[in-house]
């Protein structure tokens, strides 16, 4: 981990003269260019789909009279526009880059308000969740931010807010320069995304500017090497540590599991305290995370590794243990996230259906299946595959299914991999024609197949705009044709 005594900007831009170009007009963009009402010396807006616009072709701008562009997350830096840009010198900034530097000093007093940040492939949404819990539990006015709740833009020249809880997408870090969080976590990093960024490298790479000018602790993942790589190639502040979270028992400067207790060997007492290698502090047991117990009454040992980097952030904003500890049990994760959504009584027992469509890649579909018992899975996916593969998937979490029921438009390409790797398993593909009921017959397909003490697991693996608005409408409707399947066994 490289350490620097310099704040480090690497663009001087006189924001108050400058001609700026918003590119994208949806809630971000909207947001963008409201925070910079006045605060510009001019303002154009960008957007094909957006009637209101200033402009909707790209070909229409004159970089010549451009002296920034912010760029929406939807925009990737191939694009045509931000590649000329480039070459002409104009500085492309996120919305992210253009809070950093719109930030107001607090009200309660102390300078701007800190940022709190995550990113990964997986993770983040909830692990952001658990840390706004933890912090308001300590009283703390907290904004959660970026990817979830409001732009990040309107928290940061809000002098009410306290410390910002920040999730932060890859796309989002991609044009973000100067931003220096407090302390910043990489949850995993699994391929993803590779058409936006050109390359798994430059996916990661954007990953780990989380890091960049961090200054009191870098959170990476002991469990994956890559994300302890981007800690160390990080150019951070002076004093800033790697602080490492773990299933396992925790080594030094780690914060982690010993048996059911979550202990913390990283900031439980002063870094010059000569005791302190030698000792440790519990912040929380797992029964007070019971409430997030999936159907077998157990926490997915994901749903674990959130909450270890959500108190790896919140200790090193300073929160007590006891905040930490009333923060993930007051904690309640948001929808199409292993939720439970109907369970039906079949012979011999019940049947869970375990809404899970935020699972929108193989990593997450794969930390999904593995909350589950072997064996025990009537596992439905499928959709837009983004342009993946699943044979990890399916050689990773073989021993968690009982059968597949596959929807959407690139099924076969888990047709494919579930023959070559588990050709034995049982399988239904549901016909994508009639979109309107596909998740009505996947159900049925999946209740057919299930026995008592199974779970019917949506985990897609795939995106959701193949047959549907969303991941969230995916979601719903599974959930809607469970209830009803379940409605109708009574």
């Amino acid at each position: 981990m490289v350490t620097s005594g310099h704040p480090g900007t690497s663009d001087d831009l006189d924001l108050a003269g400058a001609r700026v170009l918003v590119a994208g007009l949806g809630v971000t963009g909207r947001a963008v260019a409201a925070a910079l009402d006045g605060r510009a010396a001019a303002v154009t807006t960008l957007d094909a789909k957006a009637p209101d616009a200033d402009l909707q072709d790209s070909a229409d701008v004159d970089l010549a009279t451009v002296d920034l562009i912010v760029a929406s997350p939807g925009w990737a830096p191939s694009h045509p526009l931000l590649a000329a840009a480039a070459e002409a010198g104009v500085p492309v900034w996120s919305e992210i880059e253009l809070a950093w530097r719109l930030r107001v000093d607090r009200a309660s007093g102390g300078g701007p308000a800190p940022w709190l940040a995550v990113t990964g492939t997986n993770g983040k949404t909830t692990t952001v969740g658990m840390l706004t819990s933890m912090l308001a539990a300590a009283g703390r006015e907290v904004a959660e931010v970026g990817n979830v709740g409001r732009p990040v833009v309107e928290a940061a020249v809000d002098p009410a807010v306290d410390v910002l809880a920040v999730e932060l997408s890859s796309f989002q870090l991609h044009f973000t320069h100067t931003m220096s969080v407090e302390a910043g976590a990489v949850l995993n990093i699994a391929t993803d995304h590779v058409d936006w960024h050109g390359s798994a490298e430059a996916y990661a790479a954007d990953k780990g500017r989380i890091f960049e000018r961090a200054q009191v602790a870098c959170v990476y993942n002991v469990a994956d090497p890559a994300t302890r790589r981007l800690v160390e190639r990080a150019d951070v502040e002076e004093g800033a540590r790697a602080v490492g979270f773990t299933l396992g028992s925790p080594g030094r400067a780690e914060i982690g599991l010993v048996e059911d207790i979550v202990v913390d060997r990283a900031f439980h007492t002063r870094a010059d305290d000569p005791s302190r290698h030698d000792s440790a502090e519990e912040l929380l047991t797992l029964a007070d995370l019971e409430h997030l117990a999936g159907p077998d009454g157990r926490v997915a040992p994901h749903v674990v590794a959130n909450v270890l980097a959500a108190a790896a952030l919140a200790r090193a904003h300073g929160l007590a243990a006891d905040d930490v500890r009333r923060g993930a049990r007051a904690f309640r994760p948001g929808q199409h996230r292993i939720e439970t959504v109907a369970t039906a009584t079949v012979p011999g027992g019940t049947v869970a259906y375990v809404d899970d469509s935020k699972a929108t890649n193989a990593h997450a579909a794969s930390a999904s299946l593995a909350a589950f018992a072997p064996g025990t899975v009537v596992w439905v996916a499928g959709g837009l595959a983004k342009g993946a593969t699943f044979d990890d998937l399916v050689i990773e979490r073989r021993d968690r299914l009982r059968a597949a029921v596959l929807i959407g438009a690139d099924a076969s390409l888990l047709t494919e991999a579930i023959d070559r790797h588990a050709p034995d398993l049982p399988v239904v593909r549901v016909d994508p024609g009639e979109t309107g009921t596909v998740m009505a017959r996947a159900v049925a397909a999946a209740a057919s197949l299930a026995q008592a003490g199974d779970t019917v697991l949506l985990a897609p693996a795939c995106a959701s705009m193949d047959q549907f608005r969303s991941y969230a409408e995916r979601g719903e409707k599974f959930a809607a044709a469970a209830r009803q399947h379940s409605r109708d066994g009574e």
